[in-house]
């Protein structure tokens, strides 16, 4: 079980509002979403498309419902442009953070990234080459040394269509980077979705893992998508990705290994789906059941 005391439980606005879709959850408002969050009972929230820019209003419009800022997306262009211009993008982005009291940061590297195109998410991903693999892992290191001087932790988000996808890539990302520095998001639901030991790669890994995302999947979604050459948000429109407690995940483990590591810090849960089919409050709330029941918080 998760000790409460060290481990808090938050929720992504993307299955109330698409950043990536912007039809999906159009009609929903941010006081509406950050409203049901709280309803459903979580106290964290990362940040999505509708919230107020400005840091006063959002904290404000937080702090009536209990709720925090724990984490926001970045994307970083490491491996397609100049490292000083995701660096200037990237200050901005955690000095946002900061003022809301969030400790980390999830960036993600958007070069060469097919996640928010059209492209075949199993059959087109980029694969980099050695120059642009370096061009990686310096960028990060070298972000991770901002966040970290800002008082920020940096940790890496793997994704589906990104060049850092499998075990492997996750492998080579962090061996050639510096623990002082770069740190893991982990997300179950993006390695099952593509087809590896997520347990495995937790438990490698655990000890430099400061961010978890509770994903899960429906293999038959995941399946029709690889059969039929769709893309990723092809793959999220048929709800490929679900809340916990609702697809083929046990998420027993996983919580068994971060207990056993000492966790500290957010564990979020995350699925983007149609809202319009899948309520997001409803799911919400059948998400917090199922990780009060598995995890003890």
């Amino acid at each position: 079980m998760l000790d409460a005391n060290r481990v808090s439980l938050g929720i992504a606005p993307i299955a109330w509002t698409n950043d990536d879709m912007p039809d999906l959850g159009a009609e929903n408002t941010f006081e509406q979403c950050v409203s049901e969050m709280a309803l459903a009972g979580f106290t964290g929230c990362e940040v999505g498309n509708k919230y107020p820019k400005d840091t006063a209003v959002l904290k404000k419009a937080l702090a009536l419902r209990g709720m925090r800022i724990c984490n926001a997306w970045f994307s970083t262009f490491l491996t397609t442009k100049p490292y000083e211009e995701t660096e200037k993008g990237f200050i901005e982005h955690i000095t946002f953070l900061k003022e809301m009291g969030a400790k980390v940061v999830g960036v993600s590297e958007q070069g060469h990234s097919i996640q928010g195109t059209d492209k075949a998410i199993f059959r087109d991903k980029y694969v980099m080459n050695d120059a642009e693999w370096e061009l990686l892992c310096t960028g990060l290191n070298r972000l991770g040394k901002v966040a970290k001087d800002m008082g920020i932790t940096l940790t890496f988000h793997h994704h589906m269509g990104t060049v850092v996808q499998t075990a492997a890539e996750i492998d080579r990302m962090m061996e050639n980077t510096d623990p002082e520095f770069v740190n893991l998001l982990f997300d179950s639901g993006h390695l099952a979705y593509c087809g590896e030991d997520y347990l495995a790669v937790l438990k490698k890994y655990v000890n430099r893992v400061k961010h978890v995302h509770l994903k899960d999947i429906r293999p038959e979604m995941v399946a029709k998508v690889k059969a039929e050459n769709l893309s990723f948000l092809q793959g999220v429109r048929l709800g490929a990705f679900t809340v916990p407690g609702d697809g083929a995940i046990d998420f027993g483990p996983i919580f068994d290994v971060l207990a056993e590591n000492d966790y500290a810090g957010w564990v979020l849960v995350e699925a983007e789906q149609d809202p319009a089919v899948a309520n997001p409050l409803e799911y919400a709330i059948k998400a917090r059941a199922y990780i009060r029941e598995k995890a003890g918080i």
